[in-house]
């Protein structure tokens, strides 16, 4: 008595625990959480990006550019110039005289780089430096893979609840966002590179006098966008900055919303101590001239440094409305793209469609089930009742396991719990077709019962548990809606297992325990 007392108390837990993370699904009540729905039951987008990622390696040849002319300044080697090419590869230009010094810093510093050999014409000596292939391919798949990283935490800041976001092919990334109410915000978020720098402004020119020309050699035109108050109209203002980039957004710690003294949003920002240090020393070393803050090649402030500035504080200001800004904070603290990313596939699913999906899923459901209920009270009669028992707690506890997992609920998924009611009677027909036999053979009704469950447990676990294996691989190997359906899978084996071998035993046992074989329905 004691263990079918534990025993009881047990499986009342388990459905107890199963009903009180279901109830939220359905009422606003603790403890809150609810089954999610995947992207094709409550609509929400759909979208494939592709990075370009020759980007990233275009700032690496330009940083090894840069670098050898550093080099170069600091071993005092002339040259006539170092550049990078349009395929990538770099050209530098010395004369005969400094041929020899110049191969001597490329084979001390820059082992890695690969120099084809040198055209001579009238004492000019021209070289040709690639990047080896391999690092080539290596910076490629780094910059898609930060890039996926850096979108998934600009996603989970957004507040999207689970969303699906993974690598496809060699540069493009998939995004299904279930759920999301503002698709084009979410959109300009995810595509926002984010690359924050520092420059000085070149103050010394006129920047008007090279928009339709090439700027001078070691600057670049930009431009700020300015919003007349008075009239709303928005003007595009040029700078002339330098290349030289003092500080970037790779130092920074924390990002968030701020207002001025005339509650306008901005963004209040926070270096880390090397970031700190950097600006602390730039801004002393500046004082009066304009520090222009640059994010994505646009000027958003140029505010001229009236002293050192210490703490590693600053605050980007402009034109933003508070969603502008909090997006800003969202980027800049989950970092920039190395690369920018282009919206080459794009699905918005309406909540219509996933209502429909739910309507047309749930009848699904509901007409199959109806129809095991009959077919196993027709067929097993008092014994088939308990089985459609032990099928509707089952589908309790699959639902209360999406909730209490957080787990998302897709179209496959309901196809799974679909398979799963199936499952549970194959269960249920194997231990009643055992019973049925011990029952002909003349034991009673509590000994068939507990034969026909001893002998048909191995059968069912062997059943389950090979299929449990192949839920496992589809989960682990499986993307979107095959997870889906690998989940819901998993939970069903486990409730089934439960309901056939543990709850319908105890209440057999619960009936039978004063009643005659003879009154045995099966």
């Amino acid at each position: 008595m004691k263990s079918i007392s534990v025993k009881t108390v047990f499986i009342l837990c388990i459905v107890l625990a199963a009903v009180i993370c279901l109830l939220p699904t359905f009422l606003d009540t603790w403890p809150h959480k609810k089954i999610n729905l995947g992207l094709d039951l409550q609509g929400g987008m759909h979208l494939v990006l592709e990075v370009q990622n020759i980007e990233a390696v275009e700032v690496e040849v330009e940083r090894t550019v840069q670098e050898i002319k550093k080099q170069l300044r600091k071993d005092g080697v002339k040259h006539r110039g170092v550049a990078r090419l349009k395929d990538n590869s770099m050209s530098a230009v010395v004369e005969t005289a400094n041929k020899a010094s110049f191969e001597t810093i490329l084979t001390k510093n820059f082992k890695n780089l690969i120099v084809s050999k040198p055209q001579t014409e009238n004492g000019i000596v021209t070289f040709k430096i690639s990047l080896p292939q391999e690092e080539i391919e290596t910076i490629k798949k780094m910059a898609t893979d930060q890039a996926l990283e850096t979108i998934r935490n600009r996603i989970d800041e957004f507040g999207v609840s689970e969303p699906d976001i993974r690598i496809q092919g060699g540069n493009r990334i998939l995004l299904q966002l279930p759920g999301i109410e503002n698709p084009d915000r979410a959109k300009d978020l995810i595509g926002k590179t984010a690359k924050l720098t520092f420059q000085l402004v070149d103050e010394k020119t006129d920047p008007s006098a090279f928009i339709n020309k090439t700027p001078p050699v070691g600057d670049e035109l930009l431009f700020q966008t300015r919003i007349d108050t008075s009239t709303g109209g928005s003007s595009k203002v040029p700078f002339l900055i330098h290349k030289r980039v003092l500080l970037d957004g790779s130092l920074l710690t924390n990002a968030r919303v701020e207002f001025d003294q005339f509650q306008q949003p901005q963004v209040g920002i926070e270096f880390n101590r090397k970031g700190a240090r950097l600006f602390e020393r730039i801004t002393g070393e500046n004082v009066n001239k304009r520090l222009a803050i640059v994010l994505d090649k646009t000027v958003y402030s140029a505010p001229v440094i009236r002293d050192r500035i210490a703490g590693g504080k600053a605050v980007i200001s402009g034109s933003f409305s508070l969603n502008e800004a909090k997006d800003l904070s969202i980027a800049l603290r989950a970092g920039s793209l190395p690369a920018s990313v282009k919206i080459i596939q794009e699905t918005t699913v309406g909540p219509t469609l996933g209502h429909d999906s739910i309507k047309m899923g749930l009848v699904s459901m509901a007409i199959g089930g109806l129809l095991v209920i009959l077919f196993m009270v027709i067929y097993y009669k008092g014994a088939g009742l308990i089985a459609d028992l032990a099928l509707i707690i089952n589908i309790m506890l699959i639902g209360g396991g999406l909730a209490a997992f957080q787990a998302t609920l897709t179209l496959p998924g309901i196809a799974g719990i679909i398979l799963t009611i199936g499952m549970a009677v194959d269960a249920n027909v194997i231990i009643f077709e055992r019973i049925r036999e011990e029952l002909r053979s003349g034991k009673t009704a509590l000994a068939s019962v507990h034969a026909g469950f001893e002998r048909a447990t191995l059968t069912i676990l062997d059943a389950n548990v090979t299929t449990f294996i192949a839920a496992l691989v589809l989960y682990q190997f499986g993307t979107g809606s095959i997870r889906g359906f690998a989940v819901t899978l998993i939970l069903g084996i486990i409730a089934s297992l439960f309901t056939a071998l543990v709850l319908s035993k105890s209440v057999f046992e619960f009936i039978l325990k004063n009643k005659p074989a003879s009154k045995l329905s099966i």
